[in-house]
């Protein structure tokens, strides 16, 4: 009769030395905290943005806590992204973790929401994301073990699970970007499975970032009265749930969007 290791070692659970892993939109906001948590837990970490200057600074400053490296490209972009995927490819046979994390938003009035505002964010969201991901397969399926998948972490949201109202403006785009992300997740995850690839999506609520800063400026006490933990989140908060599914502890976990929101997408 065949047996089985049922031993567990909590030890190096969530560590993830000797992985590789690239983030994109990983220069600010929730994927720099992603980018800085995975140095702390041993990884080799890639960071991509748009621009050049800020990519290469926020690298040299994440330094401080393990090997990280900027590749700067606009993923938006098809000849970018192609760029970007050939210097990744000549960086590193192999690509442990992708979290797809470059995204953009934009609010306005229904009546009067710009039709080039509405494609650029679907164009970025979830067009640009779903081809990059098919074009770093090679990179991940390589790094790939049935017992230790590699790893694909899409950001999404929690505007993505329930219709958002505190911010009192339309983004209509937006919602249905991370809405269509989350049910692309588990597509991914059914196609990819026995390529030993797992894929997820995490579903944050307001943390401090960029994209939250105009909006936590003039509601954030609305913002914090609609979460049912009455703050918003943490770095450190983010950085858990990622490591989580980019460690031992996660490879099992596949096909799921978890909420990181306090409990508001559920209030």
């Amino acid at each position: 009769m065949p047996t089985h290791d049922n031993t567990i070692d909590t030890s190096t659970l969530f560590d993830l030395s000797g992985k590789t892993a690239l983030i994109t939109g990983g220069s600010r906001g929730i994927g720099k905290m992603i980018a800085e948590g995975y140095l702390q837990a041993g990884a080799t970490v890639f960071i991509s943005s748009r621009k050049s200057a800020v990519c290469e600074e926020v690298a040299t400053e994440l330094s401080s806590f393990g090997p990280c490296h900027a590749l700067p490209a606009d993923i938006a972009d098809t000849a970018d992204r192609a760029r970007l995927v050939a210097e990744l490819g000549a960086l590193t046979d192999r690509l442990h973790v992708l979290v797809n994390n470059a995204g953009a938003a934009w609010g306005a009035p229904y009546d009067t929401f710009p039709e080039d505002g509405f494609r650029k964010v679907l164009e970025l969201n979830l067009t640009a994301l779903f081809f990059l991901t098919r074009d770093l397969t090679p990179l991940l399926s390589a790094a790939g073990q049935p017992t230790d998948p590699a790893r694909i972490i899409n950001i999404g949201s929690m505007d993505g699970l329930k219709v958002p109202t505190v911010l009192q403006t339309g983004t209509f785009p937006y919602s249905a970007s991370k809405a269509g992300l989350h049910h692309m997740t588990k597509a991914l995850a059914l196609e990819l499975a026995p390529r030993h690839i797992t894929v997820n999506a995490v579903a944050p609520g307001f943390f401090e970032s960029k994209m939250t800063e105009a909006s936590l400026g003039r509601f954030r006490a609305d913002i914090e009265r609609n979460c049912p933990l009455g703050r918003i989140g943490r770095p450190e908060e983010m950085a858990g749930i990622a490591i989580y599914l980019a460690s031992r502890a996660g490879a099992y976990t596949n096909g799921a969007v978890i909420p990181v929101d306090g409990g508001t997408s559920v209030a």
